[in-house]
């Protein structure tokens, strides 16, 4: 299902087929599935709608992003990464979902559906401390929140340290892993001065082409492009 859904994101991001053909399905609600794979996507399963003209997301759409806030949240033991992600697809639920709805409870009686709130952003200490190495395997996991108007103050703290993200893209296109190559260059595209002897666009081109039909290699080249002009 999440590949299914990567997929639909990257058509919808490109726009294939004009935005009236409604190339994204989001998850279906009635799946048990479905929660946990927008939760597993994280923001980019609300990237569609961050479109102008694209798909309109709907109540549905929201009780679903709602029930995967709900079901599985961070815990004590939590990776730093879960815990962005998570704050992620909040953020992007408070921007990008329907306003609160009134709807009747089974007594009638009108309840509001809220979206859920964006919480203060998790501890960024690692973006300064982190070896390049692991603040590359980092970024590249949480290549979701490179889109705009998401984890601004995450943006900030990695600003000073795009070099070190270049050579951790390189480094990915040397070992072949696609995934991760993408991940960093999605983050690079939206950060300023990558320095230009990297050649960022023909990198992530070339990661585009080596990584075939991978569904979430698609996705991040997709909203690449669409958000940052880049590759």
């Amino acid at each position: 299902m999440v590949d299914e859904a990567a997929t639909g994101i990257a058509h919808a991001l490109r726009d294939e087929g004009g935005s009236s053909s409604c190339p994204y399905s989001f998850p279906q609600a009635g799946d048990p599935l479905a929660a946990m794979a927008v939760r597993l996507l994280g923001a980019d399963a609300l990237a569609p709608f961050a479109v102008d003209h694209g798909p309109a997301a709907n109540e549905t759409d929201a009780a679903l992003v709602r029930q995967a806030l709900t079901d599985y949240p961070p815990d004590a033991d939590s990776s730093t990464v879960v815990e962005w992600s998570y704050h992620g697809l909040a953020e992007a639920a408070q921007a990008r979902l329907p306003s609160p709805a009134t709807t009747a409870t089974a007594t009638g009686a009108p309840t509001p559906h809220h979206p859920p709130s964006t919480l203060p952003p998790p501890d960024a200490q690692w973006t300064h401390s982190d070896p390049w190495p692991q603040l590359s395997y980092r970024v590249s996991q949480l290549a979701a929140l490179a889109a705009p108007g998401l984890a601004a103050g995450l943006q900030e703290h990695l600003a000073p340290r795009t070099d070190d993200l270049a050579r951790g893209f390189v480094r990915a296109v040397r070992r072949r892993d696609w995934l991760q190559a993408i991940g960093i260059g999605r983050w690079l595209a939206r950060l300023p001065d990558v320095p230009d002897s990297l050649g960022l666009d023909t990198g992530l081109a070339f990661v585009r082409h080596m990584a075939g039909d991978h569904p979430r290699v698609a996705l991040h080249s997709a909203a690449t492009q669409r958000f940052f002009g880049r590759g």
